[in-house]
């Protein structure tokens, strides 16, 4: 099973961000992710790393690890935008790159900055056009589409994404996970979502026509936040716990909002369960 980091990126600087995805990249993680915020849900005053910028620096200081946004707000960027940034960081880290996107939900964030903000059904119906752009405009060009929310005339993008980067829908309601489910090559979703969440997946996909084994299922799990690292049972046996996922239908784990006290003891737990391996020892 395949286990990414989510390495925290409120609080701390771009420099520790990257040797984290270095030292996940060396330890044997699959992805190193990261939050596309550009304010803290907490104090308005703590800083927070962009998400992209962030990712093409990583592409060329690591050297096998998957990077991602985890995931990106569909109303941060134009997805022509969104499909030129991507490429580019797909081709900066030779096709290492993975794009998750979402409707988004920090609206203080929307207001500080004056990004709009409308009602979730058009989100919803914005990342719907967005998936099509970006599909289009990685698959060659020019590109003309004439949708509600986005217009293109002969777009293309340059350097064409080779291959083009895993399209991971971010959903954590039953919304989410149908909108996964027929747009999605993977969804993510939390460990306390997925078992009521996974039956409308399953459902949803047998309705678009789709195999479950072609959109992975991604399990996002939190360390506790009341215990010290050194005391995480998530960390303790982190082969029992990627076992215990895969029964309960996740296809890969995602380890949420890892901090710089906890990296070491995150580490430490990659290299019991062998992480590198294709699936965890028995």
């Amino acid at each position: 099973m395949r286990v990414g980091l989510n390495l925290a990126s409120i609080g701390v600087p771009a420099g520790w961000w990257l040797a984290a995805a270095r030292l996940a990249d060396d330890a044997g993680f699959s992805g190193a992710w990261i939050w596309d915020h550009f304010i803290s849900r907490g104090r308005r005053s703590d800083p927070v790393l962009e998400c992209w910028t962030t990712l093409a620096a990583a592409a060329v200081a690591t050297q096998r690890i998957h990077l991602g946004s985890f995931v990106t707000n569909v109303m941060n960027r134009h997805p022509a935008v969104l499909a030129r940034m991507a490429a580019n960081v797909q081709d900066l880290s030779g096709g290492r790159l993975e794009l998750g996107i979402g409707i988004g939900g920090h609206p203080r964030e929307h207001d500080a900055l004056g990004i709009p903000f409308p009602p979730a059904a058009e989100r919803v119906a914005r990342l719907e056009e967005a998936v099509q752009v970006l599909r289009l405009l990685w698959g060659g060009g020019p590109v003309s589409f004439d949708g509600r929310y986005y217009q293109l005339h002969e777009a293309q993008v340059h350097p064409m994404p080779s291959p083009p980067p895993r399209i991971v829908i971010g959903g954590e309601t039953p919304g989410g996970a149908r909108l996964a489910a027929r747009l999605g090559d993977a969804w993510t979703t939390t460990g306390d979502a997925l078992s009521r969440d996974l039956p409308v997946f399953e459902e949803a996909l047998a309705a678009a026509g789709r195999r479950r084994d072609e959109v992975a299922v991604l399990v996002a799990l939190d360390l506790d936040r009341h215990l010290p690292a050194a005391a995480q049972p998530l960390l303790a046996d982190l082969a029992g716990e990627c076992r215990r996922w895969r029964r309960l239908g996740a296809d890969e784990l995602i380890l949420a909002e890892v901090r710089p006290e906890q990296l070491v003891h995150v580490l430490a737990a990659g290299e019991r369960a062998r992480v590198g391996r294709a699936d965890p020892p028995p």
